[in-house]
């Protein structure tokens, strides 16, 4: 079997077997095809595509080009979910907690940002002292006495996608479905838990920019865990703003506990209570998603979720203090205003833009050796169809850093203040299973 002669297949629209997928990605994980034949291979999968079974075979064997997480020893249902990622979104950090209070099992591995996305464990780490590389043993154990643990991702954990995807990076192959749905479902079924709940996100601050091919990727994604033996289901769900009000590590950490306190954004507390009801019946927690939203709410409005946040915090080292008193986490020093400059409805909100400008301001990274200011970032005041009048302000900058007139403008930039009512957009648009 040559490398060549499966690229040339591929570029005549055939179909690859099993046994030629496991070749290709074997051989480039023991460096015995070169990048550039990857690359190839890659750019006729981008014009030519996967079939169901081709993708479901590249899947299953890049999760096992690595360690694949055994969870056996954590009782009961263990259950997951995955953002395709977007601007302020912190669900993991609220959903977790109440899935948790309700008995069943979060075993969740997380990534971190890069560019205009926000990563989970920067978050938590803007929590003083918390620790997300826990051991295996430890993980087990806190997730089978508290119910949860949210850690950083194993090293060897689908190297087969490390590797292809710093290969896409740079060889313009990242925008394909087949790919980009292997690249995460590999991920999350080498995480061991049992069902995937899948946070598809369309729109100007997603990867995916229409709702057609977030329900393209969605559908191969669900596809990919039922033919690997997983209950996999999708939400999708609107990036066209982002999500809560807050962007940034500690702001979106102290939006997420406001929310367990039964304050907050509603449509973020809205976006989890529905993945959460379906990640319940996934679990076999409860019978339909009516009963399991119930059960959700009760578990904010007794402060059970708040608890178990403050349980995962103190199990992982951090300081559970932050929970009650936002004020120790880390303070920026500037606080900075900015003021609408005209009257009207905010019919867009670029989401991708905020997203920047909270990296610029020192919440995230331009590369992954960048260090992040964890009190940086951007609180909204406005949102799509809200009302405001001139000199209403419609954000807040925190930053450590001098901020001058051209991010301001781009800030401006990223809002469309129109003379004519505007209604709030929908979130979440429909539920696949």
């Amino acid at each position: 079997m040559r490398m060549v002669d499966l690229i040339e297949l591929k570029k005549n629209k055939q179909v690859l077997t099993k046994e030629q997928i496991h070749f290709i990605i074997e051989g480039y994980c023991n460096q015995r095809i070169p990048d550039y034949q990857m690359s190839a291979l890659l750019m006729s999968i981008c014009f030519n595509g996967l079939t169901k079974q081709e993708t479901a075979f590249l899947t299953d064997e890049m999760l096992h080009s690595g360690d694949i997480i055994d969870l056996s020893a954590i009782e009961g249902i263990k259950v997951d979910k995955h953002s395709t990622g977007g601007v302020g979104d912190k669900t993991s950090l609220v959903l977790g907690p109440m899935i948790a209070a309700c008995g069943v099992k979060v075993a969740k591995m997380s990534g971190r940002g890069l560019g205009h996305t926000g990563g989970t464990l920067d978050k938590l780490e803007s929590i003083p002292g918390l620790n997300i590389n826990v051991n295996r043993e430890d993980f087990i154990k806190q997730v089978n006495e508290i119910g949860i643990a949210i850690i950083g991702q194993s090293t060897n954990l689908v190297p087969a996608d490390q590797k292809m995807y710093a290969l896409r990076d740079v060889t313009a192959t990242v925008d394909c479905i087949p790919l980009i749905a292997s690249s995460i479902m590999s991920k999350k079924l080498a995480s061991g838990s049992d069902t995937i709940l899948l946070d598809v996100k369309y729109g100007k601050g997603a990867f995916m920019k229409t709702k057609e091919e977030a329900r393209k990727l969605a559908y191969t994604m669900i596809e990919i865990g039922q033919h690997l033996g997983k209950d996999t289901r999708a939400v999708i769900s609107n990036m066209n703003q982002p999500l809560g009000n807050a962007i940034g590590n500690s702001l979106e950490v102290i939006e997420a506990i406001n929310i367990l306190k039964g304050e907050g954004p509603k449509d973020l507390l809205n976006l989890c209570l529905e993945a959460g009801s379906h990640m319940l019946v996934q679990a076999k927690r409860c019978q339909n998603e009516a009963e399991a939203l119930q059960l959700l709410k009760q578990v904010i409005v007794d402060g059970s979720a708040l608890n178990k946040l403050k349980e995962m915090v103190y199990y992982q080292h951090g300081n559970i203090d932050v929970i009650d008193n936002p004020n120790l986490f880390k303070q920026a020093k500037i606080i900075l205003p900015v003021k609408a400059k005209k009257e009207g409805f905010v019919k867009e909100l670029e989401a991708k833009t905020l997203g920047i400008i909270s990296m610029k301001l020192g919440g995230g990274r331009l590369t992954k050796d960048d260090t992040i200011d964890h009190s940086a970032g951007i609180i909204l005041n406005k949102k799509i169809g809200d009302y405001c009048n001139s000199e209403d302000i419609l954000a807040y900058f925190y930053t450590d850093k001098e901020i001058d007139q051209e991010l301001i403008d781009e800030f401006y930039s990223a809002y469309q203040i129109v003379d004519f009512f505007v209604e709030k957009p929908t979130l979440i648009d429909e539920i696949l299973v």
